[in-house]
């Protein structure tokens, strides 16, 4: 565990595994770096990966005090500029994704190559989750809530051959307001006008059947951004990076090193 201080006085927590071209991860909302426990090896045999406990989480600061996914975006560059990478790969998903479209059209020279999964360009273009789904996430019994999540993130067949623990429900440490903070961010995120500047080879991933982050977010995202592929893994739902693993991680892997050096 390693720390920068960001230009605005707050300090990162970052992770760095693995050896060779460096390569971002980027976790969804209201979680840290092990949203990507079980899942970031597949990615050491040629590169290494870098995370990071985004400001609100894990054992980073957490100012109460407004968060944006263009500011996320600011805090992954601190974070390059403490390792001194100029240009890395960005695999983000969720909100990671939104942050990582921040990342891509704001500073286009420190990205060479670009992973955008279960994610949405926001704003009044984005498909939004509907209604049920969101009674769902906010049900009062006991572990209801918890459940539904669980189930938007994962299929019946692996909840019941994984009984967890599960890493992609929220960062259990994180104070109310943070959380707060973060739901804010996520919901104003609104990218659309910056994706036809995004420069970098994109691929965009989505699970067939992900509810939480409309599987319909895709198709958008893929027609704004000049040049992107589109991936659809059917029958996964919003945590696809981690059951459909076989899939998705070669998937990347092969997209990221197939690209010509730039």
């Amino acid at each position: 565990m390693q720390h920068t201080i960001t230009p605005d006085g707050v300090r990162i927590a970052y992770q760095v595994q693995g050896a060779g071209a460096p390569l971002v991860l980027l976790a969804g909302q209201a979680n840290n770096h092990q949203w990507w426990d079980g899942v970031r090896e597949d990615f050491h045999a040629d590169r290494s990966t870098l995370t990071l406990d985004y400001r609100g989480t894990g054992e980073s600061d957490k100012p109460d005090r407004p968060y944006s996914t263009e500011v996320f975006a600011q805090d992954v560059i601190a974070v390059l500029d403490e390792l001194g990478v100029d240009r890395a790969d960005v695999y983000g998903t969720s909100m990671g994704g939104r942050v990582a479209q921040q990342l891509a059209a704001r500073h286009p020279h420190r990205v060479r190559a670009l992973v955008l999964g279960c994610t949405s360009p926001g704003g009044q273009h984005g498909v939004e989750r509907d209604n049920d789904v969101r009674r769902s996430l906010v049900q009062t019994q006991p572990g209801a809530a918890r459940q539904a999540l669980l189930d938007l993130m994962y299929t019946p067949a692996w909840l019941a051959t994984h009984p967890g623990p599960y890493r992609t429900l929220g960062d259990p440490a994180m104070p109310a307001y943070a959380q707060r903070r973060h739901l804010a961010a996520s919901n104003q995120h609104d990218a659309w006008h910056l994706l036809p500047g995004i420069s970098a080879p994109t691929l965009v991933v989505h699970g067939s059947d992900d509810l939480l982050n409309p599987a319909a977010n895709a198709p958008l995202l893929a027609s704004r951004i000049p040049g992107a592929r589109l991936h659809m893994i059917p029958g996964a739902r919003h945590a696809y990076f981690e059951e459909f693993r076989a899939v998705a991680s070669p998937l990347v892997l092969d997209f990221l090193t197939t690209l010509p050096h730039q």
